[in-house]
C-alpha cells in the first residue's frame, strides 16, 4: 500500500513511545518527592527538645535556687548565732563578776556573821542585782544549803537547797552545775536557771554558794528581737547546756522543749566538744527539719544555737519555682501545641499525599490502559479478521475430515488423527487470537468472588509451583461481578504463570479483592461500581520499555518456544470486553502488580436454559429441510456435504438478503395455495456481506413464524451478545460437528412430537 504523501523527517524525531510518555507526563505530572519521615523526625526532635530543654533549665535553676537558699539560710544562722553568742557571753561574764563581788562582800564571814549583817547585805544584793533585767534574784546559801541572805526578801525565808543538783554540783566541784537547769526558783518564785559560785571559809573549806538566778524569758525576748520581732519567723534560737538541757528557747509556748534528744546531731556535736558548727536536725517540737548553727559561750558549759526551718526554705523555693515554671512553660506549652498540631497536620498531609499519589498512579495506569485499548483496537480488528478467516479455513478442514471419516478411509486413521490434533491446536490459537481481538464470545454470569476465589486456590498453586507462596486477601462484602468465569480463570492462570516465571527462586503471589467506585467528575475512563482484583508478585519486575508493551499481542520477552505473547493481552482483552479495564505497575526489583477492574453485577440474571442435546435412540425421525446461509463457499460446501451425509436436505444461499427473499416468496405462496414452508430449520452464519446479517435474518424469520427453529454460528463476541437476546440457538466458531448433529437430532424429535400431537388432535 502506497502512502498518500511523503513528509520528510524532522530533525531528531522523537519515538512514538517517548511522545506518548511526554503526553502522559503532561497530563499527570511527576509526583514530587516528599520525605515525610525526615520531617516527622525533625518535628519530634523539636518537640523533645522543646520539652527536655525547658525541663532541664527549670531543674537546673531550681536546684541552683535551692542550694542558694540553703546557703543563705546557713549564712543567716551563722551570723545570728554569733550575735547571740556575744550577748550570752556578756551576760554570763557579768553574772560571774557579780558573783565574785558578792563573794568578796562576804569574805571572812561565816554563816552567823552573814545572818548578823543580813540587813546590810540584803540592801547591797538588791542594789547590785536590781539594775539587770536578766537577774531575778541574788542569794547567799550556807554550807548546808540554807538561805542566809537574798536580794528579794528580808529577812530571808527558811529555804534550803541542800538537795538541789546545782548546790551539790558546786560543792562537789562539778563545772557543769555552775549553770543549773531551768527550774522554779525557791527564792525568785519564777522560772529561772541559776549561775552559782562557791564560797570558802578562812581555812579554804566549803562555806556555801553565791547564786544569781537568771530569767530565761530575758533571753527569749532578746532572741525574738534578734529574729525580727515576729512570731512567724522561720528561725528558732536556743540557749543550751552541754548536756542538752535547754535554758531558753524562742519561739516559746506550751510545747517549748526542756532538753534536746540525746541522739540528735546537735547533741553528738556537744558531746564531741565542738565549739561551733552547722548541723541538720529534726525538731520534734517544731515537727520540722532545721539547719542549726551553734557556738559555745566562752568557757561556760553553755551553747547558743540558731535554727532555720527547711519548710520555710522549701516554701520560698516552691513559690519561686512556680513563678519559674509559669514563666518558662507558658510559652513552651504554646510551642508544644504548635509542634503537635504540625505533627497532626503532617500526618493528614502525608495521608492526603499518599491518597493523591495512589490516585495519580491509578489515573496514570488506567489512562495508559485506556490508551492501550484504543491502540489495540485497530490491531484487534486486524487480528480478528485474520482469525475469522483462519477459523473458516479450520472449519473447511474439519468438515472435510469429518466427511472422510464418515465415508471411510481405511489406512488413513493415523494421518486423520494428526490432522484432528492440529485442528484442535489451531482452534485453541484461534480462540486466543479472537479473545485478544475482543471477538471471542463471552458467557457472562454473576459471580460471587468471595466464594469463588478460594476454590481457585489449588489451581493457582499448581500454576505457581512449590517455591512460591500464595496469599489471598479478600475484602469484606465484595460485590458480585458479571464476568465469563472461564475467561477469568484463564486470566488468573496467565498472571500466575507470568509471576512464576518472574520468581525463579521463589517468592510471594498475593491476590486481593476490594470494592471501588469511580465518579464521572474524577476524570477516569471508567465510571460506576467495580471490583478491583489485584494480583501482586515479588519478582524481578519489568523495565519501563517492557512495561509499555506488556499488553500488546504477540509481545514476549520469553525465549523462543516458551511463550506466545498472548497471556497479558488475553487479560487486558477480557477485562475490556467485560466492561472494565486492566492496569499494570512494575519496576525493576520491586515486583509487578496487575489490577483488574471488573464491573459490579446489577442483579442476578435469569438462568439460561440449557440446550436439549439428548437423543432418543428409540425413534429415527426423518431428515430436516435446512436452509444453510453461509457466505464462504468452501465452508458452505463442506457443511452442506456433512448435513447431507446426516440425512438432511440442504438449500444453500450466500447471504441473508437472498434467504429473506426465499422466505418472502414461500410466505406469499403459502398465502395463495396453503402449502407449508419449504424449510424446517435455518442454519446461518452471523457475519456476512449484504444489508442484513444472520441476527437480522433470525429476527425476520421469527417474525414470520415463531415455531421455526434457527441456529446461528459466530466467532465474534459482540455478535454473540446480541444473538443471545434473540430466541435462537447459537454455536461459537469453530464448533464441533458432533454438537451440531446433536442439536439437529433434538430439533427432529421436537418436530416429530409436534406432528404426532397434531395428528392426534386435528383442528376442528
Amino acid at each position: 500500500m502506497t502512502p498518500d504523501r511523503f513528509d520528510p523527517p524532522q530533525a531528531n524525531p522523537l519515538p512514538a513511545d517517548r511522545q506518548e510518555d511526554e503526553a502522559r507526563d503532561a497530563l499527570f505530572p511527576a509526583v514530587p518527592e516528599q520525605n515525610f519521615h525526615v520531617r516527622r523526625i525533625t518535628l519530634i526532635a523539636l518537640l523533645i527538645a522543646a520539652i527536655v530543654l525547658p525541663c532541664v533549665y527549670v531543674v537546673a535553676m531550681a536546684l541552683s535556687d535551692l542550694r542558694t537558699r540553703e546557703a543563705e539560710a546557713t549564712d543567716v544562722t551563722l551570723r545570728t548565732v554569733r550575735v547571740a553568742d556575744e550577748h550570752a557571753l556578756k551576760v554570763f561574764d557579768m553574772n560571774e563578776t557579780l558573783d565574785s563581788r558578792i563573794v568578796d562582800l562576804t569574805q571572812g564571814l561565816d554563816d552567823n556573821g552573814i545572818r548578823a549583817q543580813e540587813s546590810t547585805i540584803h540592801e547591797k544584793l538588791r542594789t547590785m542585782g536590781g539594775g539587770y533585767p536578766q537577774v531575778a534574784a541574788v542569794s547567799i546559801f550556807g554550807s548546808h544549803g540554807e538561805l542566809l541572805a537574798s536580794s528579794r526578801f528580808y529577812p530571808a525565808p527558811p529555804v534550803s537547797i541542800a538537795d538541789r543538783s546545782d548546790f551539790t554540783g558546786i560543792r562537789d566541784s562539778k563545772d557543769l552545775e555552775h549553770v543549773s537547769k531551768v527550774m522554779i526558783g525557791h527564792v525568785a518564785g519564777e522560772q529561772v536557771f541559776n549561775m552559782g559560785l562557791e564560797r570558802r571559809d578562812a581555812g579554804g573549806g566549803f562555806a556555801g554558794v553565791v547564786s544569781v538566778a537568771l530569767r530565761p524569758s530575758y533571753f527569749s525576748a532578746f532572741y525574738r528581737e534578734l529574729l525580727g520581732g515576729s512570731d512567724d519567723s522561720p528561725m528558732t534560737m536556743s540557749l543550751i547546756r552541754t548536756d542538752g538541757a535547754i535554758l531558753a528557747h524562742y519561739p516559746g509556748g506550751p510545747r517549748a522543749p526542756s532538753a534536746m534528744a540525746p541522739n540528735s546531731p546537735l547533741a553528738e556535736a556537744f558531746a564531741q566538744g565542738r565549739r561551733a558548727g552547722v548541723v541538720r536536725v529534726h525538731s520534734s517540737v517544731d515537727d520540722d527539719s532545721l539547719i542549726v548553727a551553734f557556738r559555745r559561750v566562752g568557757a561556760y558549759p553553755v551553747y547558743v544555737s540558731c535554727g532555720y526551718r527547711t519548710s520555710a526554705i522549701w516554701a520560698g523555693w516552691y513559690k519561686h519555682l512556680s513563678v519559674l515554671i509559669l514563666s518558662m512553660f507558658t510559652p513552651s506549652i504554646v510551642l508544644w501545641c504548635v509542634i503537635w498540631l504540625s505533627l497532626r497536620r503532617l500526618g493528614a498531609e502525608e495521608e492526603a499525599w499518599e491518597r493523591w499519589q495512589a490516585e495519580a498512579s491509578m489515573r496514570r495506569s488506567i489512562e495508559s490502559a485506556y490508551r492501550q485499548s484504543r491502540k489495540m483496537e485497530a490491531l484487534g480488528n486486524l487480528v480478528g479478521s485474520v482469525a475469522h478467516d483462519f477459523n473458516n479455513l479450520l472449519m473447511i478442514v474439519s468438515a472435510n475430515v469429518q466427511i472422510v471419516r464418515r465415508r471411510g478411509a481405511p489406512g488413513f486413521d493415523r494421518e486423520l488423527s494428526a490432522i484432528e490434533r492440529a485442528l484442535k491446536s489451531g482452534q485453541s490459537l484461534t480462540r486466543q487470537l479472537l479473545g485478544v481481538a475482543r471477538k471471542q464470545p463471552l458467557r457472562n454470569e454473576t459471580l460471587a468472588l468471595d466464594r469463588w476465589l478460594p476454590s481457585c486456590r489449588e489451581l493457582l498453586r499448581a500454576s505457581l509451583g512449590a517455591k512460591i507462596s500464595l496469599v489471598m486477601d479478600i475484602g469484606v462484602d465484595i460485590w458480585p461481578m458479571r464476568v465469563d468465569v472461564a475467561e477469568l480463570e484463564l486470566a488468573l492462570i496467565n498472571l500466575a504463570v507470568n509471576a512464576r516465571d518472574a520468581m525463579p527462586a521463589g517468592g510471594r503471589f498475593t491476590v486481593r479483592a476490594a470494592n471501588i467506585h469511580f465518579r464521572h467528575e474524577d476524570g477516569f475512563p471508567l465510571t460506576g461500581d467495580f471490583v478491583q482484583l489485584s494480583l501482586e508478585d515479588t519478582g524481578v519486575g519489568m523495565p519501563p520499555e517492557v512495561l509499555s508493551h506488556a499488553f500488546e499481542p504477540l509481545f514476549t520477552t520469553k525465549p523462543k518456544g516458551m511463550g506466545t505473547g498472548l497471556g497479558l493481552p488475553q487479560v487486558f482483552a477480557f477485562c475490556e470486553r467485560s466492561g472494565g479495564l486492566a492496569a499494570i505497575d512494575s519496576a525493576i526489583g520491586a515486583g509487578t502488580s496487575v489490577r483488574l477492574y471488573l464491573p459490579r453485577a446489577a442483579a442476578a440474571p435469569a438462568a439460561e436454559e440449557p440446550a436439549e442435546t439428548g437423543a432418543d435412540e428409540s425413534s429415527t425421525p426423518q431428515g430436516l429441510r435446512i436452509l444453510l446461509v453461509e457466505d464462504n463457499e468452501e465452508v458452505a460446501a463442506g457443511t452442506e456435504a456433512l448435513l447431507q451425509m446426516m440425512g438432511h436436505q440442504v438449500t444453500g444461499v450466500f447471504n441473508a438478503d437472498t434467504a429473506l427473499r426465499l422466505f418472502d416468496d414461500a410466505h406469499a405462496k403459502q398465502a395463495r395455495t396453503g402449502e407449508p414452508l419449504p424449510f424446517d430449520l435455518v442454519l446461518s452464519d452471523i457475519h456476512m456481506p449484504g444489508a442484513m446479517n444472520g441476527i437480522d435474518l433470525a429476527e425476520a424469520v421469527l417474525a414470520f413464524d415463531t415455531k421455526l427453529p434457527v441456529i446461528l454460528v459466530t466467532g465474534y463476541a459482540e455478535e454473540l451478545d446480541r444473538a443471545r437476546h434473540v430466541d435462537v440457538r447459537v454455536l461459537s466458531k469453530p464448533f464441533d460437528i458432533a454438537l451440531l448433529e446433536e442439536l439437529l437430532q433434538a430439533i427432529q424429535r421436537d418436530l416429530a412430537q409436534a406432528g404426532a400431537q397434531q395428528a392426534a388432535h386435528p383442528a376442528g
